[in-house]
């Protein structure tokens, strides 16, 4: 299948996977709406570029396209971010700001990792989406705003819902048109594509090349960091490489070994009573097993969250996000 590139503002999209090409022709016919885009996909899958090709073939091209990633700004400072305040609003105000909903008047917003977004601002949130008004903190005066929505979550946002840690009504007004990305592992095939790309960001000046056994070590590699996790991989290559890869220059994690008969007789030993009990769904079953995983692996690791990452095969962020979702990390 021939190659699929698309060019957004801070890098490309490239695919040959049946299944991507249809989610950027779905995303294309969504763009030329006005209704609120979910991208659902693990940590690392693209989100932010395809939240980019969504605005880029939207009528609002022309105008900003706001990222915000919730994750990384602190809860106290989120509500002046996104809706701006006034001059002596709190002790640092010391002047007006305007807040990025503002700053995206007639373009859109991309809301990277909603499901961190606080549940006390969410009803405001709601607000500025439903009614095209925000009020400034300290303001007495509504402001209109007309702002298109592209949101990204890591998690089943309905399992939040139900746990009343988001609200019903705001998933209800975001999860207009959702799209689940698939993680890389289930896209093998657009792998070496990938990986020769970013060799060429990485090292232009040199011509290198992949060998066919070291594509296929990369292709059966999970990949649990996704596109993330290749992009580092690759820059790590790039630094020494001369002429062809091949197996011997790929780094070590790519050749980890799975989980040995003893490891697997351990796991199912913690899990026998979620496995025996017929009232849990297959989710559940699987969340047991992974909650088993994590905490056999901080443990085995000291509590070194890097050295857990590493014997699970997976980014140190991604497993973060599933410590956090499984109330493990220190403060959730």
């Amino acid at each position: 299948m021939p190659i699929t590139r698309v060019h957004t503002a801070s890098g490309a999209i490239l695919t040959q996977n049946g299944e991507m090409l249809q989610i950027l022709t779905r995303l294309r016919s969504m763009a030329r709406t006005e209704g609120a885009v979910l991208l659902i996909g693990e940590t690392g899958v693209g989100k932010e570029l395809l939240a980019e090709y969504v605005h880029q073939e939207s009528a609002r091209a022309a105008r900003p396209l706001i990222k915000v990633g919730l994750a990384s700004l602190p809860r106290e400072l989120l509500e002046s971010e996104l809706f701006g305040h006034e001059k002596g609003a709190y002790t640092h105000a010391i002047a007006q700001k305007k807040g990025l909903f503002e700053l995206s008047d007639h373009g859109s917003i991309f809301l990277d990792d909603i499901d961190d977004f606080p549940f006390e601002l969410q009803a405001k949130l709601l607000r500025a989406l439903e009614a095209h008004e925000i009020l400034r903190v300290g303001g007495t005066t509504p402001i209109r705003v007309n702002t298109r929505l592209i949101s990204a979550t890591k998690v089943d946002l309905k399992a939040l819902v139900e746990r009343r840690a988001f609200r019903a009504d705001l998933y209800y007004r975001i999860n207009v048109m959702p799209v689940p990305i698939p993680p890389l592992r289930e896209r093998s095939d657009d792998i070496p594509i990938l990986a020769e790309y970013l060799l060429r960001q990485y090292a232009p000046e040199r011509e290198i090349s992949i060998s066919d056994r070291a594509r296929e070590t990369l292709s059966r590699y999970p990949w649990p960091g996704n596109i993330r996790e290749l992009r580092n991989v690759v820059q790590r290559i790039a630094l020494f490489a001369e002429g062809k890869i091949d197996v011997p220059e790929l780094p070590p994690e790519i050749f980890s070994t799975p989980a040995t008969p003893g490891d697997a007789a351990a796991l199912s030993q913690q899990c026998q009573a979620c496995q025996k009990d017929r009232e849990l769904s297959l989710d559940e079953v699987l969340a047991c097993v992974e909650r088993h995983l994590l905490e056999d692996a901080l443990a085995k690791a000291g509590g070194n969250q890097s050295q857990a990452a590493r014997s699970l095969r997976m980014s140190l962020s991604t497993l973060r996000d599933k410590l956090r979702k499984h109330s493990l990390l220190p403060g959730t």
